[in-house]
Formats: C-alpha cells, structure tokens, sequence
C-alpha cells in the first residue's frame, strides 16, 4: 500500500502534467493529452502506453444529460488513484460542441499512467442520437468499422442512463438500438449498463424500462449487470452538504471498483463479427436503395405501356392500314444530380455504374479511394448494378442518379423501328413492351430476394437482428414480397416487425422524423 508521501508525490507529479480550470476545493484541473487526428476519429493520449501492461478498452455511449461526459472523468479519476482528501479533481474531456469536423466524431482517450495497474482506452461517441439526423449516426457506425480495424477487440461496451428515469425516451431507445445494431450476438456477455445520477437504491423503475425497451446485455443470475454512480464527485466542497457529498464519493468509488473487476474477469471480444454485421447493413441498404430506383423504373415503364396501348387501341384504323400516326407518352429517364446532403459538415458521396446508370452504394463508403474496396464490390465486381458490372465503369462522387419523366411526341412509325424492323402490327409492339416490363420484373424480384436473404444472415449473426436500422426497410420489402408471390418471407418480415415492440415502434418515428 502507498504511503502517504507516496501518494502527495503522486498528486503532485498529475498537477504538474495539468493545467488549472478551477482554483477551489477540490481544484479543477485538465491533463495535458497529445491529440493525433485520423480520416475516422481523433486519438487523445495521457502518458505512454507499456505493452506489457494489461489493457482494456470500452465503448462509452448515452443521450445527452445522462452526465456520459463526468463518468468517463470519474473513471479517469478512479485510475490514476484520486481520493478524496486529496482535493483535487482531473479531467480528460473536452467540449466539442463547437467543433463540427468529421475528424472530431468519435473521440478514442487513451489514459497509460504508470501508476495505473492496467492501460485504459475510452471510445466516446458524442452526438450519437442528437437532431444532426440519421446519416450523421451512419457516418459514426461507419467510422467504429474503420476504428475497430485498428483496435480488433473491446472489453466492455457500456450503456449510460439515468438512474431516476422510469422510460428510455424514443431517441434513448434509438441510440442504444443503433450500437447494439453494430455488433455480433457474442458481444452481448460484455455490455453493462452504468446508472448515473444514483442515490444508491436499487434502479427499480430504470431495470424496469431497460427491459421493457428490449435493450441486450450481460446478465448474472438473469438479471442484468449493471453499477451505480453519483455525479457529484466533482462538485466544489459545502460544509452544509459534507456528509452527502462524502456519500456520493463513496458511492461512485464502490461502483468503479465493481466495474473494474468485471474488466478484469471478463473475456474481450474481437471484432470480427462486427465488422461481419457491418458489412451486411451496408450490402442490404445498398440494395434497398438500388431496388427503390428499380422500382420507380418499372412503374414508369408500366404508365409508358398503357398510354402506348391506350394510343394503339385509339388508332386501330391507322395500325390495320399499316400507317403513321402521332401521340404524346410520358417517358422515364435517369439524370444525375447533385447529392444535397442535410447537413453541411457531412461527406456524402455514391457510387454509381455509368453502364446501368444506377446507385450502387448510397450513401457511399466516404474513405474507399480505390472502388475494387467498396462494400458492393466481390471479386472486383459490383453485387448491386443490374449487369454486375467491374469495379472501373463505377464512379464515386457527390452525384446520384435519379428517374425523371416527360411527355414525348412519338409516332407509330418510331415505335415499331425501336424494337424491330419486322413487326408489323400494334399486338406485336405492346409484347415488346411487356417483354421488358417482365425482364424489369425479374431484375427487381431478385433484387427483393437478395435484400431478404441479407435480413435473414443479419438475424444469424446479429446482436440486434430487428435493428430499427432494419425494421425501416421492412415495409418497403414486405409489399415487394407479396407483389412477387412470396408470402412466407413477407410472413417471416411481419414476425420481425411484431417481435421488434412498441417501444422500437415508437423509436422508428422518431428515426424517420430526422431523415
């Protein structure tokens, strides 16, 4: 055990690798980190890492005002062995809340104090669920895939709620739901709920609405692993308060002890599953987005057919006598426009195939330079395009293509040069038409097809396989499904929707109020 000399000298050497914020009882001091900044995320370092060190590494996330931000400075505390009667209280965060920079969206602290008996790094998530919207939550899901290559396994993936709530608000259940959407079912061992703002009674109302909302994680004896936590720590000292503000230490102290053994007794998981998940969130939006413009295709070829039709039908003189004539048709065609993303601190970029003049992958993974690395691609080929086309007929930039339509004059004359010199009556150029509204049919059938396929290896290997991120497209392939006579896997989609609940019913209005 430390003497006290010991622990003066100790106090003594972090003030010095500090700078003060507030001179008071106890006095507010912030270390002095090294930032490294990444495409991905930026990298805050307190001391040296020694690699022959037990380390650990968690994942921090919660709304808000949970007071996510004091516990990561309690934990800090907690490691660098911070008491009390020391009076002094260090801080390792900062506030980013002027700072929009892509760079600045997942901050990694990295505190390797050699006083410390293990090195800890602390994955930060701030502005997860906030009103940036939707896309913002995918670019961070994306930047974890990127950081998990570089970290390849996480100890603890903690959940930060507020121990008075009794109900997880929609956005509470939306950010939750998303992280755990990340992951692969073996991660579930390793997350664990924080409470915060404790008075030390038993969570009741807050297990309560953890559970009602569905939310994953380690269980002992069944019931869920969690600790508790006040956020006074860091308060100035009142005399008038001294016993509480004594308790509240203590409090938080006994919590950061029980979570620390659970670190030490835990098995870390590696990453490899997740990014797994990952990569098929991202297959299966790609083909959603892909199938959607099929679809608008196909029903504006289908308007194409009937005005052809209506126009053959009303001219059935003119067709018997093998003459000319001259009608308007409303007629699909693609553009390529401009991506006006939402929000201006966001990249979005797509990428397309100009052969099938199609949206391959939107929005489009942001850091791939060369497209052979792309999601959608396999074996230098899209999995997407109608064609399966190589890799160098795509292209990535801030445009995406999209269906548009126009009244055309046409003539009967036109119409039958289109498709073949030879046919020789009205009959033979509307089964022309239909010929490829049926060949549009197939392609967009295996397109439903394969965006099934892609929920169901989801629910495999998925934590959180009825992710709100998957319950969105749900609608959308269950109407396709039934339009392709495939009740049973629009059946097994509407099981998934009824197993998801109110409360993520709930959660998905809010998901769709932000994109």
């Amino acid at each position: 055990m430390a003497s006290l000399d010991e622990d003066l000298c100790k106090i003594k050497d972090l003030i010095e690798k500090s700078t003060i914020i507030e001179e008071r009882n106890p006095a507010r001091y912030h270390l002095k980190l090294i930032t490294h900044h990444f495409n991905q995320y930026r990298k805050m370092t307190f001391g040296e890492r020694d690699s022959n060190k037990p380390h650990k590494t968690i994942l921090m996330v919660g709304e808000t005002g949970t007071g996510k931000t004091t516990l990561i400075n309690v934990m800090i505390n907690y490691m660098l062995g911070v008491q009390r009667e020391d009076k002094v209280w260090f801080e390792i965060t900062d506030d980013q809340s002027k700072d929009h920079s892509p760079t600045t969206i997942i901050t990694v602290y990295g505190v390797y104090d050699q006083n410390s008996p293990d090195d800890l790094t602390i994955i930060d998530t701030p502005g997860y669920g906030n009103t940036r919207g939707i896309s913002f939550d995918k670019e961070i899901a994306m930047n974890l895939l990127r950081l998990s290559e570089d970290l390849h396994e996480i100890d603890a993936v903690c959940l930060v709620i507020d121990a008075s709530q009794t109900r997880l608000s929609d956005r509470q259940i939306y950010i939750f739901d998303a992280v755990q959407s990340l992951f692969g079912r073996d991660i579930a061992e390793n997350i664990v709920l924080l409470f915060t703002h404790s008075s030390g009674a038993h969570p009741k109302n807050a297990l309560t609405a953890v559970k009602e909302a569905e939310i994953k994680c380690a269980e002992n004896d069944k019931k869920p692993v969690y600790f508790l936590f006040d956020n006074c720590q860091s308060d100035a000292a009142n005399e008038e308060y001294e016993t509480i503000q004594e308790q509240s230490w203590k409090l938080s102290h006994s919590g950061m002890i029980r979570f620390f053994r659970f670190l030490e007794n835990i098995k870390p998981k590696t990453l490899q599953m997740t990014q797994e998940v990952l990569q098929k969130r991202k297959q299966l939006e790609a083909n959603i987005s892909n199938l959607q413009l099929r679809v608008q295709v196909k029903e504006q070829k289908q308007n194409e057919l009937k005005q052809t039709q209506e126009a053959l039908e009303k001219n059935r003189k003119y067709v018997e006598d093998n003459n000319d004539f001259e009608y308007e048709a409303e007629v699909s065609y693609k553009e390529k426009i401009p991506i006006n993303p939402k929000f201006w601190h966001l990249t979005k970029k797509a990428t397309c195939c100009t052969v099938c003049q199609e949206n391959c992958h939107y929005p489009g993974c942001w850091w791939v330079r060369n497209l052979s690395r792309c999601s959608v691609m396999r074996n230098n080929h899209c999995t997407v395009c109608t064609n399966k086309c190589h890799y160098s007929t795509h292209v990535k930039e801030a445009k995406i293509y999209v269906t548009k339509t126009k009244m055309v004059k046409k003539t009967h004359k036109d119409l039958k040069k289109k498709y073949d010199d030879k046919i020789r009556n009205g009959v033979s150029l509307v089964s022309k038409l239909e010929e490829e509204l049926q060949e549009l049919e197939k392609e967009k059938i295996k397109l439903v097809n394969k965006a099934f396929h892609r929920v169901e290896a989801l629910e495999k290997i998925a934590l959180n396989a009825d992710s709100l991120l998957t319950l969105l497209h749900v609608d959308f392939l269950i109407e396709n499904l039934k339009e392709a006579n495939e009740p049973q896997k629009a059946e097994t989609l509407e099981n998934i929707k009824k197993r998801a609940g109110e409360g993520k019913q709930r959660a998905l209005g809010y998901i769709r109020y932000f994109i």
